[in-house]
């Protein structure tokens, strides 16, 4: 493997939309029309995925990410995480995400615009845009927050001393502008705005289907259990990818055998899995799987929702995805600097990880393989 594989730097695609427009600006005038037509030409998925269901989940992941000018810069934001009772451990108060953390990115977008259009979030900008070092201290269940100048509270964050708990993040800014990683601490702990793991798995999977003509919320209303006036999407988490459905098929670990849309599942110390995320695609020929998930065990910058990348040889496609010598690029990393670290230094680590009580698992859902199989012959 080169050095420069192992470096590879992860960027979502569509930030290369904002480097298309600066050098369409740049150029020769061209009509609104003409420009449209160019940019749509430039971000259109199929230039690197083909037709086939590599281009479909890309476009299922690029809904979650919207483009805002913020403080005067342009930023990219990626939709946040968010799970119901993730951190609701240390006082007996709980609260809810928008959609309980499984709505689609339609409906949270929306949301999101509502509110960084808000007088509320404004203030925030105002606050971290004042040239002074602070302490920003969110209170999530009172969906607010408050800005802290003691210089105590300064000195014991750059100390490594953190004084937050799960519920009331601290959170250490220069007072020099927003930046991106400020708006997703605003939209996670005030705002509620967000996907969890499996909410986003379900999203990519009944987005594919929909190009297929298939509606797997009314394909698998009975299979899961749905109420009558009830959204499916709460009911088809991790552990519905988990279970023992004839609807669920396992597939055998080895790389040879991963297909686009297939769910990784990452397991527990309980046993239960955890964690989903989705295969995007497969390249044999270069050695390369890039899958898609929704965490906040990462680098500050790609908490929500990101790609990921594994590396293997080419000359070895029989490879489980359980072997050590596999390079999973994504790093795992406590939500917030300064909260107790995640237990696993990569992705790679954590799907092997309990390896006594099975450690990681892939699956793929029986009713969009027809559609899959249709796709693939584009």
């Amino acid at each position: 493997m080169n050095d420069a594989m192992r470096s590879v730097r992860k960027k979502p695609a569509v930030n290369f939309l904002l480097v298309f427009l600066m050098t369409v600006l740049n150029t020769a005038p061209l009509s609104a029309a003409e420009q449209a037509d160019s940019l749509a030409a430039f971000s259109d998925p199929a230039r690197i995925w083909g037709n086939g269901p590599e281009r479909v989940i890309e476009e299922a992941y690029r809904l979650c990410f919207k483009t805002r000018i913020i403080g005067g810069k342009v930023m990219n934001l990626r939709m946040p995480f968010a799970e119901n009772n993730e951190r609701d451990t240390l006082i007996e108060e709980s609260w809810e995400f928008f959609g309980g953390g499984n709505a689609d990115p339609a409906f949270l977008m929306t949301a999101i615009e509502e509110i960084l259009d808000s007088e509320a979030f404004a203030e925030y900008t105002q606050a971290l845009q004042n040239g002074r070092e602070q302490v920003i201290i969110f209170d999530i269940p009172s969906q607010s927050w408050k800005s802290s100048r003691d210089l105590f509270d300064i000195a014991r964050m750059k100390a490594g001393s953190y004084r937050g708990l799960p519920h009331r993040p601290y959170v250490l800014v220069s007072g020099q502008g927003i930046e991106e990683t400020d708006v997703y601490n605003y939209l996670y702990c005030v705002g509620l705005a967000g996907m969890d793991c499996s909410g986003f798995v379900w999203h990519v999977l009944t987005y594919t289907a929909k190009q297929g003509g298939v509606d797997l919320g009314v394909t698998l209303r009975r299979i899961l259990g749905v109420k009558r006036g009830e959204n499916p999407s709460w009911y088809a988490g991790t552990a519905f990818f988990n279970s023992k459905s004839s609807q669920m098929i396992s597939v055998k670990d080895e790389i040879r055998n991963l297909r686009p849309a297939d769910i990784l599942l990452f397991r527990s110390a309980d046993g239960t899995m955890s964690h989903s995320a989705v295969i995007q695609s497969v390249d044999l020929l270069a050695g390369r799987i890039r899958y898609l998930q929704c965490t906040d065990e990462a680098p500050l910058s790609e908490r929500g929702v990101h790609e990921s990348f594994i590396y293997f040889d080419p000359k070895k496609p029989q490879t489980s995805l359980s072997d050590p010598l596999l390079i999973w690029t994504q790093k795992r990393y406590a939500p917030f600097p300064g909260e107790k670290a995640s237990p696993f230094s990569d992705d790679g680590e954590r799907f092997r990880a309990f390896a006594e009580l099975g450690g990681g698992r892939i699956v793929r859902l029986r009713a969009l393989a027809p559609v899959l199989e249709k796709m693939g012959k584009r």
